[in-house]
């Protein structure tokens, strides 16, 4: 674990705004030399504070408009391993989220389609023909009111 100050999660911050943002930009808006920006920036991709960088999409403007979280209780565990049903889970490109949970459900899934009937195309024809799947529950995304941010 790293040690951060107040300029490094001003830093983090500002890069979760804008990941493309120059050393040079960073610096003028901490208050930093442009070398003294890129040194902390490198030190904090060193450590492993950013994992990397990926484009958000939006799936609306994309056509996808309904969002739908599927709790899913795995029917065989011992059958069937939780290797094998992540595998072929993360296979499906609608679902977008893969969590292993404790609890109810065995995974919580976040999945995208066109609409009601894309969805149901959806789970019929994949989810629910994964390996081990047995009990699955499901919500429709209402309204989305806050996206992840940074913690720092």
């Amino acid at each position: 674990m790293i040690d951060l100050d107040d300029i490094d999660r001003a830093m983090i911050r500002a890069v979760a705004a804008d990941a493309l943002i120059s050393a040079g930009a960073l610096g003028r808006q901490l208050g930093l030399s442009q070398p003294a920006a890129w040194r902390r920036l490198k030190r904090l991709r060193e450590a492993g504070v950013f994992r990397g960088q990926r484009l958000d999409m939006d799936a609306q403007a994309l056509g996808f408009t309904v969002t739908v979280f599927l709790g899913v209780k795995l029917a065989t565990k011992g059958r069937v391993s939780l290797e094998d049903f992540e595998r072929a889970v993360t296979a499906i490109p609608e679902v977008q989220t893969v969590e292993h949970v404790l609890g109810l459900y065995d995974y919580r899934l976040r999945v995208i389609a066109r609409d009601i009937a894309d969805f149901e195309r959806v789970l019929r024809r994949r989810i629910m023909t994964l390996p081990g799947v047995g009990n699955i529950d499901a919500n429709v995304l209402l309204s989305e009111e806050r996206l992840p941010g940074p913690i720092g």
